[in-house]
This record gives structure tokens, sequence and C-alpha cells, in this order.
């Protein structure tokens, strides 16, 4: 009797702890923290590696020292810098339409906007206002549609991720 008490409370625990134990939520809520570190690390420590690589050609001078790397990058002209957005196809999910629109420097993701989220009540409001932030982060990390679902938003994401690979497939094209 008493080992059936202690493995039914050893069962109970580990289930418990198992429930509580949160991988994506913390995978994704730890990827944001190191974005906005490494921005301001940029901001900061930025300026004086830009200093830095421009005092090493030959002549760099220290108010446009920033703005050198990016000026290197594209020599020829402004155009791959230029911005564009693409907007992907509604996907059509179980609690309604999902869309959204990418903005592109070149080959690179700067900002995805949703146009069009789920809209089957203040339920879908929740779970799109808490996933979709996480989405657009993994989306910028990741520069591609291959990101995880959000746990907890399966149709926001699928519908998200539908969209943004067709926003990214006509970028391509």
């Amino acid at each position: 009797m008493l080992r059936a008490v202690l493995v039914l409370g050893g069962t109970a625990a580990g289930l418990a702890a198992l429930l509580s134990f949160k991988t994506h939520g913390a995978g994704a809520d730890a990827a944001p923290a190191p974005s906005p570190s490494a921005t301001s690390a940029t901001a900061a420590g930025g300026s004086a590696q830009a200093s830095a690589a421009a005092a090493t050609p030959a002549a760099g001078k220290s108010p446009s020292a920033g703005q050198s790397p990016s000026a290197g990058q594209s020599p020829a002209g402004q155009a791959p810098a230029a911005a564009r957005t693409v907007t992907g196809t509604v996907a059509q999910t179980q609690y309604g339409p999902m869309q959204v629109q990418v903005t592109l420097s070149g080959k690179k993701i700067t900002n995805v906007t949703v146009l069009q989220r789920t809209n089957d009540g203040s339920e879908s409001d929740q779970i799109d206002s808490a996933a979709i932030p996480k989405l657009t982060s993994e989306t910028l990390t990741a520069q591609s549609a291959g990101i995880d679902a959000v746990s907890g938003a399966s149709y926001t994401s699928s519908g998200y991720i539908k969209s943004l690979q067709s926003a990214l497939d006509k970028a391509s094209a």
C-alpha cells in the first residue's frame, strides 16, 4: 500500500513538473532578449567597431563611421539597400484569415506586418496578441519562414507561416 502511494505521488509530481516546463515559451522569450541587447550593443559598441573598420582602410571620418560599413557593402549604388514590401496571400484558418506583409532590404527581412489576423472573438484576440510578436521575432531571427509554431496558437502560427512563405516566394520571383 505504501509503495502504491509513493508511486502515485511520484508520478503526479513528475507529471506536474513536466506540464509546468515550457520549452517553446522559454526559447521564444529568450530569442528576443538578445536582439535588443545586441541592437543596443551595436549602437553603443558598433560605432567603436565601425570607427576601427573605417580607420583600417585609410581615411575614415569619425562622424560618418557608423555609415561606412553599409556604404562598403553596396559600393555600386543604393539599390540593394532600398526597402521593398511584399504582401503574402491570405491563409484561411479555422478561426479566420491570416495575412502578412514582409519588408525586405535586399534579401534581409527587416519587418513583418500582420494585415489580417484570426477573428473568432476575444480568445482569438488574446492568442494572436501573444503569438504574433513571437512569430515576428522568430521570423526576423531565422530570416525565413522556417520557424516553429507557437504553443497554444497552432492555427494562428500555421496561417502566419503560410502567408509569410507566399510573400517570400513572391519576393524571390
